[in-house]
């Protein structure tokens, strides 16, 4: 059984619009959901994310809905967006999280529109996952602990955004990097071909600063 660690925050749509895709992953591959802070992933790495540049942030929400349409996934915004993910991130920490409850966190926010950062939000979400008290299970120390070791564990290997799969050492970055992943499963040397190890040695010609 090989492992292949799946990097999320349910405050990404494109999280949501993997999900199908999961079930198609090969028998001899064990998923182990991560879950990280997005802002924290892109902090370190200098970047903002689409919902942050307003040129992009309605285009964003267009894709996805256009996305999920063509996947027949029903998509529904929660009523803000971003929201602050940190409740329900550590609410899942608490948890392990297994898949299925990653699935339920996602679900809740772009198939049910619900918005896991407000009291009555957690605490239905939390209903769904079987937690009594989801809001001391998020304020605990050691849901914030691991928290903050799954986002260093993410930074330690170079993952910038969600969702991120890595397996053999690659990463494979959004919901439409799939079909590569499952590529390189089946052919391993994907990436050592000449072709693609030149890819590694093209130099920078002009930086911005």
């Amino acid at each position: 059984m090989k492992e292949a660690a799946w990097y999320f925050d349910p405050i990404s749509p494109y999280v949501y619009l993997q999900l199908p895709d999961l079930d198609r992953l090969p028998a001899d591959i064990a998923v182990r959901p991560v879950p990280v802070l997005l802002a924290a992933l892109l902090t370190h790495s200098g970047t903002k994310g689409p919902a942050e540049i307003p040129a992009k942030r309605l285009h964003t929400y267009r894709q996805c809905a256009w996305l999920a349409r063509g996947r027949n996934l029903p998509f529904r915004m929660p009523p803000q967006h971003p929201f602050n993910p940190l409740p329900v991130l550590r609410l899942l920490c608490s948890l392990g999280p297994t898949l299925a409850q990653a699935r339920i966190a996602s679900r809740f926010v772009f198939e049910r529109g619900g918005d896991p950062s407000t009291p009555g939000g957690l605490k239905e979400l939390g209903t769904e996952l079987g937690v009594s008290d989801p809001e001391t299970a998020a304020t605990a120390p050691a849901a914030k602990d691991h928290l903050r070791a799954n986002t260093a564990e993410a930074v330690s290997r170079g993952v910038w955004g969600v969702p991120t799969f890595e397996v053999g050492g690659e990463l494979f970055w959004g919901a439409d990097s799939f079909p590569m992943m499952l590529d390189y499963l089946r052919h391993p040397d994907l990436f050592g071909t000449p072709d693609m190890k030149q890819l590694e040695r093209v130099p920078i010609g002009a930086a911005r600063t």
